[in-house]
């Protein structure tokens, strides 16, 4: 039972990382003083988002493809984990506790 939470945790990461790329683009998060504005960006989504509409998204982003450009996204974070723990450290936390307040966590 741990290791599917883990495998769901996994994937809810990258597509935090997915999203924040999607929103504002490779150039802006391969620059590191972006990161603290990407990060941001995306915690501000997060805070702002009702349980609905996140459990929404959700089920939209399961059932469609990756973009070119999310795939880009990962790539980008997968070559470079000094950038993908920056990123990470910034968002972890407080989306975290957003998916827990809903539900979406254990």
């Amino acid at each position: 039972m741990q290791r599917s939470e883990g495998i769901i945790m996994a994937r809810r990461l990258r597509w935090l990382a997915i999203v924040s790329v999607a929103l504002f683009g490779t150039v802006a998060i391969a620059q590191y003083p972006a990161i603290d504005m990407v990060a941001g960006k995306v915690v501000q989504k997060y805070q702002g988002s009702t349980c609905e509409q996140l459990w929404q998204e959700r089920a939209q982003k399961n059932s469609q493809p990756k973009s070119e450009r999310e795939q880009q996204a990962v790539q980008l974070l997968r070559n470079d984990p000094q950038m993908r723990a920056a990123f990470i450290d910034k968002v972890a936390a407080p989306i975290a506790n957003k998916l827990f307040e809903c539900g979406m966590i254990p």
